[in-house]
């Protein structure tokens, strides 16, 4: 079929810009035309957006003929509230330019009511919101008729939504958005997916991915990356900072009109920020933005990125995905980037044109960094992407959707189920868990039954399921969401000011009088109430607050890639002069972990003993193997005493050798000793407590009161342990353990590192500390971030001692 003629308005206007219409767009109005669902991956600056919403304008160009009646027509799906906000500002540009008859709203939490309540009688056009904003849509009794003219829905940066719960949520939508709209086209877009084929089966309905077009954009200019090296000091051995790399920066930010600085935790972000302000000498504007400030903060921040009037901005990964400043000209990565698409999406948003090569400076922390950085670099250039793996379906979202389409009207049980089985990431669901979920929602379960506040939703006579009282719906509207916070505490000034957000255990261990540095800030603690802290500006700084957010883990495919790197002697002469050493030492004096092959060395230190296993499997993995190997160690005898993980190795100490590491990884680990350790640890706990406020077990807020962290906490607890004991066999359980496995434990790492074990170990025993233990052993006792100096004794022992044997086995020392 021949790609439809852009209508002559839009034609009109891309040459009025200077553009000319892209291959990939063209696709995808001939995708549009033919009624098919698309996907378009296309690199940053390629206009995949304008690529997503072309066939929605082209039905609104007077030319094309009558034009589509009132009402919803395109729903536009983002990750973030601030992405839809970028993409109404650029998406009204040719609407205004062109005197379309479309109106474009924005719809999420921060939309004040009354205009929620219009957009329900009065729908705009397009409607731009987010999946959980979508879904509460869907819970009114007059969503039938708010979506019945629906013709598109465009899901933008599709492969940070589609992996995670909010994708699960989003799905579920989606199948009921085509129950309600049947001819409806689906579309979704991404700059970096490295498996579009099962996101074509995520998109689709299930078993329909051939309706699905892959459209795949011209590749764009190669991206500029170059890894800054300390100027007049060796890269450090441990730590995430890159604290030395500031002057640089500064430096940096002086050249370049915008630049955009990434960080992996809001930590780093502030402890950056307040770097760059100590060395900010010409007084330069520069911002901070990460997703503990308060909104009025992040717009504020946006607003003045957006106009040119910041030349740098210190962020972290709420400023991923796809805003459109068209001005940044430098990209910058504080750390190590964890992935290659990760640092793909990020170095994107320099230049932001297809023809303009993106910069990016990339400013590894310590050694093993540097060698992360190095492979994602080659990854980069070789256009290699990696991602997280799309998972099953969670029961406590399917959970909150249930509840959600009670709120909208009475459902009929078998008639919602074939709609669920009908998103990929249910289609699994058969119709006895299906009745253990509906009786989930109807009493809480058996055990909860007796309680009158967990009966949400009745089976009618009729054989329709419906809300039990309506009351209910307001309820569930209130709290129904996916994300769920740790327990967090505003942090405001004594005007009404909001600052933002620290966690609860932060502002626990502060007293009145005490400082902390928060949204670029020495903060003054005034008065602390249950759920707010009062602060004051203060001339002192003082400590920055830490969270708990889940850490980012090293990919799989970057991996592989700097296992290889490590046995490339050949290629370690592109290496500075201290990570060459540093290889060659440890080569010298120990072994490598070669790709395929699980490395453990042990070594006595201070009167105990110490082994490393070299996994490269990341932090989580390895944080529940060093739990494993210790539960292992304590029942042979050997005396544990602790275990420290990073993403590259896992260090565990006790006062006994490790004699037979194979004995500690045999396989059977992941069974009764696996569930035993889960069932016991806090993991458990922690993802029940999550899937029991998705599910709508446990209602965070209601009306002028919204419960405390520690009181949800309590409440979860109580309710976890009288199901551990009463009914084991619980639906919430079951999804808190599917979650404690997959997300917490990363237990599929976990067994390809026990595969690993079983086919290849080498165990080295050592009279002293490795030069590849280094990293992982300065990180006992002490903050990973950021981290100062490696201790004396170990660099010493591993370096010195090593470097001097080495160097006099080669004559070069009397």
């Amino acid at each position: 079929m021949t790609a439809p003629a852009l209508p002559p308005e839009l034609a009109k206007w891309f040459d009025s810009r200077g553009w000319t219409l892209r291959r990939h767009q063209a696709e995808m109005l001939e995708s549009a035309a033919r009624g098919h669902h698309a996907l378009l991956v296309a690199d940053t600056g390629a206009g995949k957006t304008l690529g997503g919403f072309l066939p929605s304008l082209a039905d609104f160009c007077r030319s094309q003929g009558a034009l589509p009646e009132d009402g919803l027509h395109t729903v536009y799906v983002s990750p973030l509230k601030a992405l839809a906000h970028d993409v109404q500002r650029n998406l009204l540009a040719p609407i205004e330019a062109l005197g379309l008859p479309m109106r474009v709203e924005v719809r999420s939490g921060d939309t004040p009511s009354d205009r929620k309540a219009r957009q329900r009688a009065r729908p705009p056009h397009v409607l731009l919101t987010t999946p959980e904003s979508l879904s509460l849509l869907l819970s009114y009794p007059e969503a039938a008729t708010l979506f019945t003219g629906l013709k598109r829905v465009v899901i933008d940066e599709v492969h940070a939504i589609a992996p995670t719960k909010r994708g699960h949520l989003l799905s579920l939508c989606l199948a009921r958005l085509q129950a309600l709209a049947p001819a409806m086209q689906r579309v979704a877009l991404s700059a970096t997916l490295a498996n579009p084929e099962d996101f074509r089966a995520w998109l689709a309905p299930h078993g329909q991915a051939g309706t699905v077009d892959l459209v795949i954009g011209e590749s764009g200019a190669p991206a500029q990356l170059e890894i800054i090296l300390p100027q007049e000091a060796r890269i450090p051995w441990s730590g995430h900072a890159a604290a030395w790399a500031v002057p640089q920066l500064i430096a940096a930010i002086a050249q370049n009109r915008t630049t955009l600085i990434f960080c992996n935790t809001r930590f780093l972000a502030e402890f950056i920020f307040q770097r760059l302000w100590e060395a900010n000498d010409a007084n330069l504007p520069i911002g901070i933005h990460h997703g503990s400030l308060s909104k009025e903060a992040r717009r504020k921040v946006e607003g003045a990125m957006a106009d040119g009037r910041l030349r740098a901005l210190v962020c972290t990964a709420s400023l991923d995905l796809g805003i459109d400043w068209g001005d940044v000209d430098l990209v910058v990565q504080m750390g190590a980037p964890k992935g290659s698409s990760r640092l793909l999406q990020r170095i994107g948003r320099a230049g932001h044109r297809l023809d303009v090569p993106s910069r990016a400076l990339l400013a590894p922390g310590n050694r093993f960094e540097f060698l992360e950085a190095f492979a994602a670099l080659e990854a980069v250039e070789a256009g290699q992407r990696d991602g997280e793996e799309l998972r099953p379906g969670g029961l406590d979202v399917l959970a909150q959707h249930v509840m959600g389409c009670a709120c909208a009207g009475p459902f009929d049980g078998a008639a919602l189920l074939a709609e669920v089985q009908s998103a990929e990431p249910f289609h699994w669901l058969d119709a006895a868990l299906w009745d253990r979920v509906l009786a989930f929602v109807a009493t809480g379960g058996y055990a909860l039954k007796a309680y009158d506040r967990f009966r949400r939703i009745v089976l009618g006579k009729d054989g329709l399921w419906r809300l039990t009282h309506p009351e209910q719906a307001a309820r569930h509207r209130f709290n129904a969401g996916i994300i769920v916070d740790s327990e967090m505490v505003e942090v405001r000034f004594r005007n009404g000011r909001a600052l933002g957000r620290v966690e609860e255990n932060f502002a626990a261990a502060l007293k009145l009088g005490d400082t902390f540095r928060f949204a670029g800030l020495d903060l003054e603690v005034e008065a602390m109430r249950e759920t707010e802290l009062l602060v004051r500006a203060a001339k002192r700084p003082g400590q920055i607050p830490s969270y708990m957010g889940q850490r980012i883990a090293l990919t799989t495919h970057l991996s592989a890639r700097v296992q290889a790197l490590l046995t490339d002697r050949a290629g370690w002469a592109r290496f500075p002069d201290d990570v060459r050493e540093w290889l060659e030492v440890q080569d010298w004096r120990s072994e490598l972990p070669a790709p395929g092959k699980l490395l453990v060395e042990s070594f006595p230190h201070e009167g105990r003993d110490y082994s490393v296993f070299y996994t490269f499997e990341g932090w989580p993995a390895n944080q529940s193997l060093g739990m494993l190997i210790t539960r292992r160690m304590e029942i042979r005898g050997l005396m544990p005493l602790g275990f420290v993980a990073n993403d590259y190795s896992l260090a565990v100490w006790g006062l006994r050798a490790i004699d037979d590491p194979a004995a500690l990884l045999s396989s059977d680990i992941l069974g009764d000793e696996f569930a035993d350790w889960v069932q016991d640890s806090y993991l458990l706990r922690r993802a029940f407590r999550e899937v029991a406020v998705i599910s709508g077990l446990i209602e965070r807020q209601h009306p002028g009161k919204k419960k405390t962290g520690k009181q949800v906490t309590f409440s979860t607890d109580l309710i976890y342990d009288v199901l551990r004991k009463y009914e084991p066999g619980h639906v919430l359980l079951e999804a808190a353990w599917a979650d404690a496995r997959a997300r917490m434990t990363d237990v599929d790492r976990l067994a390809r590192l026990l595969a690993r074990a079983a086919a290849q170990l080498c165990h080295v025993r050592l009279d002293w500390v490795s030069p590849l233990a280094v990293p992982v052993l300065v990180m006992i006792g002490r903050e990973s971030l950021p981290a100062g100096q490696a201790d004396d004794a170990l660099l010493l022992e591993a370096e010195g001692l090593a470097g001097t044997a080495m160097r006099i086995d080669r004559g070069d020392v009397a």
